[in-house]
């Protein structure tokens, strides 16, 4: 008894409630919430965590940031990933099919199914580079080291001096050579930022020059496009063992990378660096943005990957301590990282005899150029940066995964035959092979980068009775306020702050052409321009006489609208027919029965006393006269 109880929480089933009762057989669900849990940790926590958190934190007040990014994930952070958990597993549906709540809106899937395209494509040639740079680290000496490389410049300063085939972390101090120089240089140009820049990346001299396409990181697009592929061949079913793994591994390197860098010299000043608060930076609106805009990037809302994980949740689990949960998983995890990245780099400014900030660098750089030129410091520098490349190559995936199926369920629930659902691994294999061909203009010489941010929700009063049905209590009022009235107040400052805070795109000393900027922001237009379209093409094929007429048609909720189990369908969405059968609790069945067998008591009794009159002298007298 206790291990089918077990077995009940496991999967996220009501307490007394079947587990068998709501598994959603055709189209599958996770093996168990563990699953669920651990996808959607990998989904939030991702290479974000680690590059643009602790950048953020430093640049916008240290240890103050930290108010106002906890302060957005209370106000806005939460409820936005509650409310998309909750969307997708009320009605086991992706991002297109839940718009059928109302069929007009249905523009906002196609555009979450955009902005998750822009993002695999982009995302899986930064974790092929994270893997071209694990590739390379399996070396008794890595290449980013010294400055005696063909890709080197004059300009080169290293932070090792000569090469030294077996260097010792005791001399290591020793054979720091023109330190001098480096320090009176009024900008340094690193052996790592060489590397990066002259050989990884081989960046051309503008935009418009692709370039060849640089073979070894295409090799490496190819290697991630097939781990994600096999990874997901079965669906969740198959990418919820590997989450085992890939969502949990990360923490045990960033842990033994924190053990290694609180032990070095320097590494208190970069750890003081990163959090000492400068409170008067609060007051800057800039802060404020920056730390609701990290929010939405890093918890992935509006993407549509939220709605797709929590679509294969069992219709009764509970979403709401799911969303709690991974939230503030995914952001202790950002202030965690922030550690283990300002503790060496800490240790690599005390080396130079520079500010921390000196040496911190922010995005890509601060992986692929800052945290890596300070490994070579370290002995064993090697192994140290197998580590740190393997955890940013199984972060990067845990968000692949979600992109991907994102895609691919959005697909195949928009076809909804039996043929496509049980062939899912073709339309699987499909998406990647596209993936990977888009993604091959990205491993030329130039850099693409894409960015999204939308937020849209209808028919409140409704949804809070549908949550109270699925979970078994209605939304709490703070949610319900946030729903209506902060988070969209919040979005509406993002987008306003954006737009003020603007600037021109520039890559280091480049600025990039008006075409480019031009076609950048059609990129991003062009997921938000899905929401009109679909919009005015709705109305247009809706019935009605009348313009009025067919917008009210057009945001009706579709029929089909509702939980995908004829079991759970109760209430306003309980079926009439022949063939339909209402699935009420048993006390309630019971109830119902026991009053169904008094009326029949009562009319068999009714009907013996009419058909059955006594006599005054003890007989029956039949009132039904006589042929």
């Amino acid at each position: 008894m206790a291990e089918k109880q077990f077995s009940g929480i496991l999967n996220g089933a009501v307490p007394g409630e079947p587990v068998k009762k709501d598994e959603n057989s055709r189209r599958g669900n996770w093996g168990n919430q563990i699953e669920f849990v651990l996808t959607s940790v990998g989904y939030a926590v991702g290479l974000g965590n680690v590059w643009r958190f602790p950048y953020l934190c430093y640049r916008n007040g240290g240890g103050a940031f930290m108010f106002p990014y906890f302060i957005m994930l209370v106000f806005c952070g939460i409820p936005l990933f509650f409310l998309e958990l909750s969307f997708g597993q009320f009605t086991s549906l992706g991002c297109l099919g839940v718009w059928k709540v109302s069929p007009m809106f249905k523009g906002v899937g196609y555009g979450m199914m955009v902005v998750s395209t822009y993002i695999g494509i982009y995302y899986n040639v930064v974790i092929c580079i994270a893997f071209y740079y694990f590739f390379m680290s399996m070396t008794n000496l890595l290449p980013w080291t010294y400055c005696n490389n063909p890709w080197n410049t004059p300009d080169c300063t290293g932070v090792v001096g000569t090469p030294l085939a077996n260097a010792t972390f005791a001399n290591v101090s020793a054979v720091v050579s023109g330190l001098t120089e480096i320090v009176n240089r009024t900008k340094r140009t690193s052996p790592s930022e060489e590397y990066w820049r002259n050989y990884v990346l081989n960046i051309s001299d503008g935009i418009g020059n692709f370039g060849e396409v640089r073979l070894p990181i295409l090799g490496c697009l190819a290697v991630s496009w097939v781990v994600v592929f096999l990874c997901l061949i079965r669906g969740v079913k198959s990418s919820g063992k590997v989450v085992y793994f890939t969502a949990t591994f990360p923490y045990v390197v960033l842990t033994i990378l924190f053990i290694r860098g609180i032990t070095l010299e320097g590494a208190i000043s970069g750890i003081k660096y990163y959090l000492t608060p400068q409170w008067e930076k609060i007051l800057d609106a800039k802060v404020w943005g920056d730390a609701a805009s990290q929010i939405f990037y890093s918890l992935g809302c509006a993407w549509g990957g939220l709605i797709t994980m929590a679509s294969y949740n069992k219709f009764h689990n509970n979403c709401f301590r799911d969303s709690i949960i991974i939230s503030v998983t995914n952001c202790g995890t950002s202030v965690y990282a922030g550690f283990v990245i300002f503790s060496i780099l800490g240790f690599m400014a005390n080396h130079l005899g520079v500010d921390v900030s000196e040496v911190a660098d922010h995005g890509p750089g601060l992986a692929f150029v800052a945290y890596p030129e300070a490994l070579t410091l370290l002995p064993i520098s090697p192994l140290w940066s197998l580590l740190f490349f393997f955890m940013l190559i199984l972060l990067g995936l845990g968000t692949q995964f979600c992109l991907l199926e994102t895609l691919v369920t959005a697909v195949v629930d928009e076809i909804g035959t039996d043929w496509i659902i049980k062939n899912k691994t073709y339309v699987t294999l499909g998406v990647a092979i596209v993936g990977f061909l888009l993604g091959v203009p990205l491993t030329t010489r130039v850099i693409s980068l894409c960015h999204f941010l939308h937020a849209l929700y209808k028919g409140h009063k409704n949804y809070f009775k549908d949550v109270e049905m699925m979970l078994g209590f209605p939304p709490p009022l703070f949610f319900r306020i946030c729903w209506k009235y902060v988070s969209p107040f919040i979005i509406t400052f993002i987008l306003i702050f954006t737009v003020i805070q603007y600037k021109p795109i520039t890559y280091n000393d480049y600025v990039y052409p008006s075409w480019s900027l031009i076609i950048g922001f059609a990129m991003a237009l062009s997921s938000v321009i899905c929401i009109p379209i679909y919009a005015l093409f709705k109305i247009a094929v809706s019935e009605g006489s009348t313009f009025l007429e067919r917008l009210k048609n057009s945001v009706k909720p579709d029929p089909d609208w509702g939980p995908a189990l004829q079991e759970h369908r109760k209430g306003r969405y309980a079926t009439t027919g022949p063939e339909s059968v209402e699935v009420r609790p048993l006390k309630e069945e019971l109830k119902d029965e026991g009053k169904e067998k008094l009326k029949e008591k009562e009319t068999e009794k009714k009907d013996e006393i009419g058909l059955t009159i006594p006599g005054s002298n003890g007989s029956t007298l039949n009132p039904t006269p006589s042929a």
